[in-house]
């Protein structure tokens, strides 16, 4: 049985996946008093691709499928804006939305299960491993190297991070609840 709760959301231009680090500019009214009710619960907020709308002005249309953001750091930038970095925990699955009367979308959300733990790479993604070895041979290593280049989810969640691919093709791969489906997935889309 999945769990629901309600959740506000950040609708963005790209995807969060678990475990992954995003720098966010906040201004609009609306998600600076999401912001200051997320740090007075301690809570997180959901980061959405926009699937239809914009990120800034009326309410955005979110994708069906997105990532709680738990809130790291934060501060202000040279103009004044304040800036978060958070990282990706939680996935779910937007059952309906609301939309407050400050323009703020909440959504009803299914937390989707974890990856099971300890999954290792098999045989027939060992080429996954060594493209992300090579990638961070390229752009550095994270500064949470996570369970690393055996786990056959923090591999996943890397590579999906940081190839390039549409947007949306990044939400289908955020939507599968099986790590090896979305090594497959990753697999066919370099091969």
């Amino acid at each position: 049985m999945s769990e629901h709760s309600m959740l506000p959301l950040f609708p963005l231009q790209t995807v969060l996946v678990p475990g992954a680090v995003l720098g966010l500019r906040v201004f609009e009214p609306r998600y600076l008093d999401m912001v200051g009710e997320c740090g007075r619960s301690g809570a997180g907020f959901g980061v959405c691709l926009i699937a239809e709308g914009g990120e800034v002005g009326v309410p955005a249309v979110p994708a069906e499928f997105g990532t709680e953001a738990l809130i790291e750091d934060f501060g202000t930038d040279d103009e004044g804006l304040l800036t978060l970095q958070v990282r990706g925990a939680r996935r779910f699955r937007v059952a309906r939305t609301v939309v407050r009367g400050n323009g703020l979308v909440e959504a009803e959300v299914e937390w989707r299960a974890d990856d099971p733990a300890g999954a290792r790479l098999r045989p027939e993604h060992a080429l996954l491993g060594t493209l992300l070895e090579r990638i961070f041979d390229q752009v550095g290593r994270p500064d949470d190297p996570g369970a690393g280049f055996q786990d056959a989810a923090w591999v996943g969640w890397r590579l999906l991070e940081l190839l390039p691919m549409p947007e949306e093709r990044r939400v289908q791969l955020l939507a599968l609840d099986d790590p090896r489906a979305r090594l497959e997935s990753l697999l066919a889309l370099i091969g």
